[in-house]
Formats: structure tokens, sequence, C-alpha cells
């Protein structure tokens, strides 16, 4: 089971770095050559899995147009849940369960078309419950 919030930064820092040519650009042409590499030690995603979330991403504009604008200033543009919430002006409990339904909408989109990600090795959701918690009283 992947990970979601670990594939959309890594899909975050792809997209962020004017790789994808799908939709408007982030940064205006003359601009992106002056700009200094914010995120060089974050890991990013491959193209080939940039392009399969940016379809996710379009199905979930079509879908939604808040819950993606929503996914691209967390994940690309990197706006933190309190600034969101004061831009949205609903409370930090919605603007995060509203980024958890689009997280969710974005992996039943790419379980629905069976896509696995070459990111799926380092972004698996690890059990959290350890062999002492599982053992049982008698």
């Amino acid at each position: 089971m992947r990970d979601m919030s670990q594939v959309l930064e890594r899909w975050g820092v792809w997209a962020a770095s004017g790789k994808t040519n799908i939709g408007y650009p982030r940064i205006a042409a003359g601009l992106s050559r002056l700009l200094p590499a914010s995120r060089a030690g974050k890991p990013s995603c491959c193209d080939d899995d940039g392009m399969f979330i940016n379809e996710a991403m379009i199905r979930l504009c079509k879908s939604d147009e808040h819950l993606c604008a929503l996914v691209e200033w967390y994940y690309i543009d990197r706006l933190p849940l309190r600034a969101l919430e004061k831009k949205c002006g609903v409370s930090y409990n919605t603007v995060s369960l509203r980024i958890q339904k689009a997280e969710s909408f974005i992996d039943g989109c790419l379980s629905a078309l069976n896509i696995t990600l070459e990111m799926d090795r380092e972004c698996k959701k690890e059990n959290i419950v350890t062999p002492l918690m599982k053992r049982v009283v008698s």
C-alpha cells in the first residue's frame, strides 16, 4: 500500500521543477533561470510517474477544481496548512480533511487504472503496530 502523501510530495518537487508541460507554467519563461533551486536536496519522481499523477490530477480537476487547487497549493507551492486555512476561510481540520480526500481520489484513480509507480518501493506505508502490541493477553 502506497503512502500518497510521500508520493505527492515527490510529484510536487517534480512539478515545481518545471519539467512538466501540462497546464500553465508555474514561473515566467525568463525567470526560471534566475531563481535558485529551492528543492535541490528533496527526492523527486521520474517523468513517467509524474505523468501518471498528472493524469490523475486532471481527473480530480474535472471532478472538483477546489480540491485540485488545494493539492497544488500544498504540494507544489508548499503552503502550510495554516496558510491554506486562512486562504480558504475554513478551519484547519477542514483543510486537512479535504487534502486527505484529494489524496484518496488520486490513489483511487491510480488503483482503478492498475498503475504501479516506480517510487512505490520507497513510498510504502509502514506497519505501525509492533509485534509486542499484537500480543493477545490470555
